[in-house]
């Protein structure tokens, strides 16, 4: 039997540090036991706004895969294995943790403008890959769904993962205009902006529907709206370290 759950952007956990405003749809800040609030391979869902000139400093990540959705500003990540980009709205980032690496990402102080990102942590396939970076270009405008990231046989995403049970879609709708979600064990439907239906439910800027066992799933624009989808075909199981 499907089951649905919303999680209201007002209910979500909210943490302000210097310069980084951060809104969790899942509890992370002081969390250390990621894989009990996880949902299906999804560990980590935060919507951030960072300031020009902050973020996030040089911190440490092994067997994490980190999927990042830039939705407004630009963010400059380095990392210790020599990967450097900066990553603007309208393109997408994924990091392979792998052994481990060092890593930073910061709103360059001279673009004077707050950043919006999404940033998504999945468990990979097997710990103790190589490291690897990679980013892409994307187009939504007019193209209904769009894989942007996956690891699924078969798919043909902007950027891969090494996650073979996940796949995140995008798509941006003129309001009236409706997209159809595949079926899912596990779904995670966050709204960008906008306002959608989904399952005969009114979703905004910041709430998320997450469904288990859901047949496909239609939502429609009821103003100009931007979404976020992972299809997730299995539970974790673990958490990262």
């Amino acid at each position: 039997m499907s089951a649905t759950r919303i999680i209201r952007a007002a209910d979500r956990t909210h943490w302000r540090g210097e310069g980084l405003y951060t809104r969790q749809s899942m509890p992370f800040t002081g969390n250390f036991d990621l894989g009990a609030n996880a949902h299906g391979q999804l560990l980590v869902h935060n919507d951030d706004l960072v300031d020009p000139g902050s973020g996030v400093d040089r911190h440490f990540h092994r067997d994490a895969e980190i999927v990042t959705w830039v939705v407004a500003g630009e963010i400059h990540h380095d990392d210790s294995s020599g990967s450097t980009g900066l990553v603007c709205a309208g393109q997408i980032q994924a990091m392979s943790a792998g052994t481990g690496v060092n890593h930073r990402e910061q709103n360059p102080r001279a673009t004077r403008t707050v950043a919006r990102v999404i940033q998504m942590w999945l468990p990979p396939n097997e710990p103790g890959g190589v490291p690897e970076y990679r980013t892409a270009d994307v187009a939504l405008d007019g193209r209904g769904l769009v894989t942007v990231a996956s690891g699924i046989a078969g798919h043909e995403p902007a950027v891969a993962i090494g996650n073979d049970a996940a796949a995140l879609y995008a798509a941006r709708l003129a309001a009236g205009e409706a997209v159809t979600l595949p079926p899912a064990p596990f779904g995670h439907l966050f709204v960008v902006a906008g306002t959608v239906e989904a399952d005969g439910e009114l979703l905004a800027e910041g709430d998320a529907l997450r469904t288990v066992d859901s047949g496909e799933l239609h939502v429609r624009a009821t103003a100009d709206a931007e979404i976020l989808f992972w299809e997730m075909r299995a539970q974790a199981r673990s958490a990262l370290r």
